[in-house]
């Protein structure tokens, strides 16, 4: 049955065997790390439950202990303490009623919290409010009458039992808890053991039903590659992979058998075609294949059809070279003849072109001059411009000079009237000075000294403006010349543009008659190139009309050594002695 599955299926089982091993090992040991947990949940719980039943125990001491040093110092300090242990106790006590669930355990929390009810009822509350009131001794005093009455005895024994049931419960916890780990860590042993076994058992197996027959087919497909072709082949009855590939050894063993069949008829067929091909190379094409395999019958018609072909063809070669070669020769003297006649045209072409070219030269130089003769007028005619702009410019600025130095006459009037006024005011102060007496003598001396001041400042503007005036006249004078000097320079700039129209006319005819020869020698130039180009082709088909004879010469002395059929080998008759000569091709020459 395991030989019959495929091999992915043996693989997929033997996976599934170790992993069902696997996970029946992972849920046991998962159940005790499960138990171990649960232990543990429960040891934690019954520690806080143990821990909170001893701080209530610590608690309810301290309060008697704060009670009882309250009673004998008095000191108020105490019952800071004791407010403490009491809010503890109290606080912790809710704390462990909302952590227990047996219904044993909150008795004994319920009787503790009655016994401490009572207690401080009868006695700290009651013997607290003495010492508050002043009745300390009286509070002593019934502490020690009370005796064993007034011990908290009663509030502990419930806490204690608490306690112990918790030891018990801790110690149970951790029994169940090892317990717990020595099952998990057998089960770890036992089922790495079970899985290693497993999995060496399953590896045995897979190595019988797969690894070792892979080896033998190996084997003999090595024997097979060594060209051992009766070998005997294992497994081909398998159903699965490795009998698929035992059949498939089998027929590649027949195929090596029926290969060596048909290399040795390949052997027969080459050598009678070697026999063939060898009496084609020594010019026989009577040569024809027969006797071969039946599987190379098709080859053996190929080669007698192609041979029977190129037999033909020689034969029709021979006939047609000659008629081609007296075509040629007859070629080669027409072409010698166009070559003389090209070569006499391009000669006279250059010589044509040479002339042309002078007289463009001739006409170009004529342009140039021309054109610099125009562009010197037009810098000339520039210049007299810029020197009529330049008079205008100065006709302008005598006119401001003229009408500046009028309005300086003006301003020298008023100034003349300011002086005429202020010495008219210099008298008038000097007479109302010889009025004041001794008391206006110094502002006499100073009118006098102002009527003098005044009389020069008349004095100094009557000589300005005299000479201003003088300098107008001289200025009206040089506007006149400078006016007739631009109307001169505007008649010479006048005639100058007419000399510049006429020499750019001039100009730009030369330069139309220089472009035109420029074309003719152009075109003469591509006439001449093209001439010599057609002598060259000319000479080049001359030459290959000779090389074209010679050749064919050697085709027929070629075609000559073949034996066809029906008819005789030869060689061919000697070329003609022009055919032999040996023709040098020309190279193309450049156009001048």
């Amino acid at each position: 049955m395991l030989s019959n599955m495929n091999i992915p299926k043996k693989l997929g089982v033997s996976f599934l065997v170790i992993s069902m091993s696997a996970a029946v090992m992972t849920i046991v040991f998962f159940a005790n790390i499960w138990e171990i947990r649960n232990a543990a949940e429960r040891n934690n719980h019954a520690r806080e439950v143990y821990a909170k039943a001893l701080t209530l125990e610590t608690s309810i001491l301290r309060e008697n202990s704060q009670l009882r040093g309250f009673l004998v110092t008095g000191d108020k300090s105490y019952l800071k303490s004791y407010d403490e242990a009491r809010k503890e106790y109290d606080t912790t006590s809710r704390e462990l009623t909302a952590m227990l669930t047996d219904p044993a355990e909150l008795a004994l929390v319920a009787k503790s919290r009655e016994e401490t009810t009572k207690w401080r009822r009868q006695w700290s509350d009651r013997l607290t409010t003495w010492v508050k009131a002043g009745r300390r001794d009286e509070a002593q005093q019934a502490v020690r009458d009370a005796g064993k009455a007034v011990l908290t005895s009663a509030i502990v024994l419930p806490l204690r039992d608490i306690r112990d049931q918790e030891t018990a419960a801790i110690e149970e916890n951790a029994a169940s808890q090892n317990h717990a780990i020595d099952t998990a860590i057998i089960a770890l042993v036992l089922g790495g053991i079970m899985l290693i076994g497993i999995a060496i058992s399953l590896q045995m197996l897979l190595s019988r039903s797969i690894a070792r027959p892979i080896t033998m087919l190996t084997q003999r497909m090595a024997d097979l590659a060594q060209g051992q072709n009766d070998i005997a082949v294992p497994g081909s009855e398998r159903g699965d992979e490795l009998g698929d590939m035992a059949r498939a050894v089998v027929v590649f063993r027949d195929a090596a058998k029926a290969k060596v069949d048909d290399d040795r008829e390949r052997e027969l067929a080459l050598q009678a075609i070697g026999t063939g091909l060898h009496s084609l190379s020594q010019a026989d094409l009577t040569a024809r294949l027969t006797d071969l395999p039946p599987a190379f019958h098709q080859l053996a018609q190929d080669f007698n059809g192609a041979v029977q072909n190129l037999s033909s063809l020689t034969s029709d070669v021979r006939g047609s070279a000659g008629a081609i070669r007296t075509n040629i020769e007859e070629i080669r003297q027409a072409t010698d003849h166009l070559s003389a006649r090209s070569e006499q045209q391009a000669a006279s072409l250059r010589e044509t072109a040479a002339a042309v070219g002078e007289i463009t030269q001739g006409v170009r130089d004529g342009a140039i001059n021309a054109s610099q003769a125009n562009r010197a007028v037009t810098e000339a005619r520039d210049e007299a411009e810029k020197g009529g702009e330049i008079v205008a410019k100065s006709i302008t600025a005598m006119n401001g000079i003229d009408q500046a130095s009028r309005e300086i006459v003006d301003i020298i009037s008023v100034i003349d009237g300011i002086a005429f006024q202020t010495n008219l005011l210099a008298l008038n102060a000097g007479v109302e000075a010889a009025r004041a007496g001794d008391a206006g003598k110094g502002f006499a001396v100073v009118a006098s000294e102002v009527r003098a001041l005044a009389q020069r400042s008349a004095d100094a503007a009557s000589d300005v403006k005299s000479r201003i005036v003088s300098a107008i006249e001289h200025v009206r004078s040089g506007v006149t010349l400078v006016d007739e000097t631009g109307n001169a320079l505007q008649r010479i700039i006048g005639k100058v543009s007419d000399v510049s129209a006429v020499v750019d006319v001039i100009a730009k005819s030369s330069e139309q008659q220089a472009h035109s020869l420029s074309q003719v020698n152009i075109a003469i130039g591509e006439i001449d190139s093209v001439t010599q180009q057609n002598a060259a082709m000319v000479e080049e088909s001359t030459a290959a009309a000779t090389m074209l004879a010679k050749e064919c010469g050697t085709l027929v002395s070629s075609v000559m050594r073949f034996n066809v059929d029906g008819a005789p080998s030869g060689r061919a008759a000697s070329p003609q002695a022009h055919g032999r000569e040996t023709y040098e091709r020309p190279q193309l020459r450049r156009a001048s």
